[in-house]
């Protein structure tokens, strides 16, 4: 008894450190995710290859990233805290030197899966620490500093690579990361403890293959949507990835020890929050690639203005996604989720207006707009969706939303930029100016991401029924 009421203690004792590392480590793992974005035109000259072969530096990422965030859910009840961060942290940083020393693009790919093994098993291991070390009425908050790295860190990614890239090589991206990630590493080994109980489930070797095929097969078939690969092979895969997903779906209904639990689905809060988490990651995600293409292509910018043009909004995001996590704490979800998606909604029904005569402050406002109902949406359906499960089942239902953030986030660059693409074409067929055509595009895209809007909207009227608050 003593002993228990020691480890509530120094668990109490340690809260603010354990976040801080946790949060700190994840923003480095996640803004890894987005830096190379605005490089890859650099990069297809450099390493003498097309365009479709350089997607391959995001679509691999966030093929290993969807691997390894449900894998993890399970090694997060075999290993200690400490040994499975340092675990990851040990690869991300071992993809980042061998990133930053690439020559090729093969040594580069190679290179950047290492980094993305590392970010999948961070994402999961930060949220579900954070849950089990801060009491219930503070998962608002503390899901609130989270949602800050996971969101903060990619957006700000093309931002900063924009700056450096204007003196430096894009080596120098990696190589500034190096030091960053060792000093993470060591304030882990000294503040992180095991807060949760170990239960070493029994390895399922059939689940872990079916979900490696399922997700990746899924995320590479949404991936390639846009490309141009051949649409049998990518069709075949795509099948394959939906096929293992069901099978692997079914036989986690049957195994005693499931790798990941989809009985979380069951909790109807939890599965409405998580389509709605899905949306406004679908939606900034897909903006921050879509916005520097309008901007370039339409507006003329160059890629410094482009990428500074996406600042404020990452800043906003990051500002207000904390803010979020307070007042879900203090008043429940019932309205601040509906007032933050009409917001979004309003905000992004604007921006799809936009032409070649847009001014950029303009666009710039419009998008801050967006990310801060984003942000004020994120968090609280998060923390909502996550609360409404028993403890036993957060390493599962952390994983599922990981996972489906980075489907959705495939989903969305996938249909609503290939939707702006052919948009640009058909414009582009019927005699219409470049930049025109690609203010056109823009639109169409856009427009079909404020219908998605309009769902999650409809959705969140809904949240309220489990609401606890």
């Amino acid at each position: 008894m003593e002993a228990t009421k020691i480890a509530k203690s120094k668990i109490n004792i340690n809260t603010k450190a354990i976040v801080a590392v946790l949060v700190f480590s994840a923003f480095i793992s996640v803004f890894n995710e987005t830096i190379l974005n605005v490089a890859l035109s650099p990069l297809m000259d450099e390493m003498n290859v097309t365009g479709g072969t350089i997607q391959w530096i995001i679509t691999a990422y966030m093929i290993v990233v969807a691997v390894l965030v449900p894998v993890t859910a399970f090694l997060i009840q075999t290993f200690e805290t400490k040994q499975l961060y340092l675990g990851a942290m040990t690869l991300l940083l071992i993809g980042t030197i061998c990133a930053a020393c690439s020559g090729s693009f093969v040594m580069l790919l190679i290179s950047r899966m290492l980094q993305a093994s590392g970010t999948g098993m961070m994402i999961p291991i930060m949220m579900n620490t954070v849950l089990l070390v801060t009491p219930p009425e503070k998962h608002g908050s503390a899901m609130g500093v989270c949602g800050c790295a996971i969101s903060l860190g990619p957006a700000l990614g093309p931002a900063v690579s924009g700056i450096i890239l204007q003196f430096y090589s894009w080596h120098v991206l990696f190589i500034m990361l190096i030091p960053i990630i060792i000093l993470a590493m060591i304030l882990g080994s000294i503040y992180l403890i095991t807060a949760g109980e170990l239960t070493k489930p029994k390895i399922d070797f059939i689940s872990i293959a079916l979900s490696s095929l399922g997700f990746g097969g899924t995320i590479y078939g949404i991936s390639s949507i846009s490309g141009d690969g051949d649409i049998r092979i990518i069709g075949a895969i795509f099948a394959i990835g939906i096929i293992s997903l069901i099978l692997f779906g079914l036989r986690q209904m049957y195994l005693k020890e499931p790798m990941l639990d989809i009985r979380t689905f069951k909790y109807p809060v939890f599965s409405i929050g998580v389509l709605i988490v899905m949306i406004s990651m679908m939606t900034m995600f897909t903006m921050n690639v879509m916005l520097p293409m309008f901007l370039e292509g339409a507006l003329n910018a160059t890629t410094f203005v482009a990428a500074m043009a996406l600042l404020p909004a990452a800043l906003a995001n990051g500002f207000v996604t904390p803010i979020g996590g307070k007042i879900y704490d203090k008043f429940g979800i019932k309205i601040l989720v509906p007032v933050a998606l009409t917001i979004t909604l309003i905000s992004l029904f604007i921006l799809s207006r936009s032409n070649s005569d847009t001014p950029v402050i303009r666009i710039i406002v419009l998008y801050v707009l967006v990310c801060i109902g984003v942000g004020f949406t994120m968090s609280p359906c998060q923390t909502s969706s996550l609360n409404q499960l028993p403890k036993e089942y957060y390493p599962h239902g952390v994983a599922i939303l990981n996972t489906l953030q980075q489907i959705s986030a495939a989903i969305g660059s996938s249909l609503f930029i290939g939707i702006m693409s052919a948009s640009e074409l058909k414009a582009l067929s019927n005699s219409v100016p470049e930049q025109a055509a690609i203010a056109t595009g823009f639109q169409s895209g856009t427009l079909v991401a404020v219908i998605f809007v309009i769902i999650g909207l409809g959705l969140s009227f809904t949240l309220k029924l489990g609401d606890e608050k």
